[in-house]
């Protein structure tokens, strides 16, 4: 009986409810910890907006087609006085400068007869005039866009453009030995502009430049 009844004593004890025992437990006071603030930031510096970048104007075009409203080019800008001399003197300089890429290139006499290079004779004219235009504005592309448009009459003629392109060098030898360093530097960026344009050219098919042997054994079956 005694035995009975410390059982249900032991068993009381561990079934008992943890809120009771906890009840029967002191409570733990645990110190307040002071109250550490943070340290004071600095005054971070006032933020700028950042200016825009700065862009530079777009440069303006020599020439200004008078259909957009603008001005046209100036023809009389750079060299007036030596348009006018390439104009009225154009004949004996156009006849020269044939001169000049016939001794410069003895074989375009020779693959030309006397009608295509009466017609030579006459694309100087054309040049030349062309050439007076850059001068007095001061502008390459009057005759680098002659150059890029005549490249199919060439084609059609026959005539390769290597040829026209020596035409310039005799027309630059001709035109520039009466002017001064200015106007000789102008006259050679014009006729540059040209001549690369003439050997651009004629590099495309069509063009009656003289072909590489090897690659002509190479592709006769093509």
């Amino acid at each position: 009986m005694r035995r009975r009844v410390a059982v249900q004593a032991r068993l009381t004890t561990v079934t008992e409810p943890r809120d009771a025992a906890s009840a029967k437990k002191p409570a733990r006071t645990v110190p307040a910890s002071p109250k550490v603030r943070p340290p004071a930031r600095a005054a971070a510096p006032p933020v700028r907006a950042a200016a825009p970048p700065v862009r530079a104007a777009a440069p303006q075009p020599a020439h200004r087609h008078p259909n957009l409203g603008l001005a046209p080019a100036n023809m009389t800008a750079a060299f007036p006085q030596v348009a006018q001399a390439l104009r009225t003197q154009k004949l004996n300089v156009a006849a020269h400068a044939l001169e000049a890429a016939i001794a410069a290139d003895p074989t375009i006499q020779a693959r030309h007869g006397e009608v295509a290079l009466r017609q030579l004779l006459r694309d100087a004219e054309t040049l030349i005039e062309r050439l007076a235009m850059d001068m007095g504005s001061g502008d390459p592309r009057w005759l680098a866009e002659y150059a890029e448009w005549v490249g199919p009459i060439y084609r059609r003629r026959g005539i390769p453009q290597a040829d026209v392109a020596t035409l310039c060098e005799g027309l630059r030898s001709v035109a520039r030995l009466s002017l001064e360093p200015d106007a000789s530097a102008q006259m050679d960026r014009c006729l540059d502009a040209a001549i690369a344009v003439f050997k651009k050219n004629g590099r495309l098919a069509g063009d009656q430049h003289k072909r590489n042997s090897l690659l002509r054994w190479l592709y006769r079956g093509v």
